[in-house]
């Protein structure tokens, strides 16, 4: 193995430990505040449900990245390719609805207490749970693809057209597999649309209650304290980092596709840039979220 390769294996194996640390973390702080007070918010459903789908993808796709970057090859069969996959594709999946669905409650949220939007805000909240099953069936159904398109390493040379990633060979010659990639892009485009366009207005909705209230605030207060900008900068952040790593993606990808032989460098960039949303946006969240700091303090402090 050469330097490059340790060095990617060492980015790889941080890279996973921190992320799913950050995300597990959520999950228990989030399963605590159900316990203590015997009730779920909305809010909190979406954060548990999108640290649940990064973890899935970290360890479905990151462990088989550690254990190839750092030389072991071959140590999945057909079966294990396809299972793999399966997960991160779905996980991946789930990603991009509860963004989504998160975006798409917080401008509910924070919207005007008008007429028009008195009956969105009573009744959203009841499609949380709902919705979240939605994304699960939806993404299982449109990645069921995924395992018939996957086969382990030792069958890759029976493909004409391969994206390699030592363990596992995706097939991408055949005209079903580029309809099915058309018709999962337009699926997440969607979603990052909704998502984008959501972000947008809750950003919109904050500034101008900003300069409503500004004058009530008291004297001295820096304006970049006051509560409206800290979420508007939240949520510009969260959606930020989400669009520029999807981004991100998508273009490496189309290369990936489109090199008649793989570069291992663009290759494990790529790895690693995929993962790179579900690695960083539960520290995001746990930097936003006063209840969650609180929970951090409060168990550091308890004695052993």
């Amino acid at each position: 193995m050469d330097a490059s390769e340790h060095a990617f294996g060492i980015l790889f194996l941080l890279q996973i430990v921190f992320g799913v640390s950050g995300n597990v973390f959520l999950l228990l702080v989030y399963t605590n505040m159900v316990s203590t007070t015997h009730q779920l918010n909305p809010r909190d459903l979406i954060l548990a449900h999108l640290a649940l789908a990064n973890t899935m993808a970290l360890l479905g796709r990151g462990i088989p990245d550690i254990l190839s970057a750092w030389g072991l090859n071959n140590f999945l069969d057909d079966v294990g390719c396809k299972i793999l996959l399966y997960i991160y594709r779905v996980a991946r999946g789930l990603a991009i609805c509860t963004t989504c669905l998160l975006s798409v409650f917080q401008t509910v949220t924070i919207s005007p207490g008008t007429t028009q939007w008195a009956g969105v805000k009573t009744q959203f909240p009841k499609c949380i749970f709902p919705s979240c099953l939605f994304f699960w069936i939806l993404n299982l159904v449109f990645d069921v693809t995924t395992p018939m398109d996957t086969l382990g390493p030792s069958n890759s040379t029976s493909i004409n057209r391969v994206i390699l990633l030592k363990y596992c060979s995706i097939r991408t010659s055949t005209v079903s597999t580029l309809v099915i990639a058309v018709v999962l892009s337009l699926r997440d485009m969607l979603f990052v649309g909704l998502m984008s366009m959501a972000s947008g207005y809750m950003v919109f909705v904050l500034q101008r209650h900003h300069r409503k209230v500004r004058h009530i605030h008291r004297a001295g207060c820096s304006p970049k304290a006051m509560p409206e900008i800290r979420a508007a900068k939240r949520i510009i952040a969260l959606v930020t980092l989400y669009v520029l790593f999807y981004g991100q993606n998508t273009i490496t990808l189309s290369f990936l596709l489109n090199m008649e032989i793989n570069s291992l460098l663009i290759l494990n960039s790529h790895k690693i840039m995929s993962l790179m949303f579900s690695a960083v946006s539960p520290f995001l969240m746990i930097l936003s979220d006063r209840r969650v700091r609180l929970f951090w303090k409060r168990d550091s402090h308890i004695p052993n």
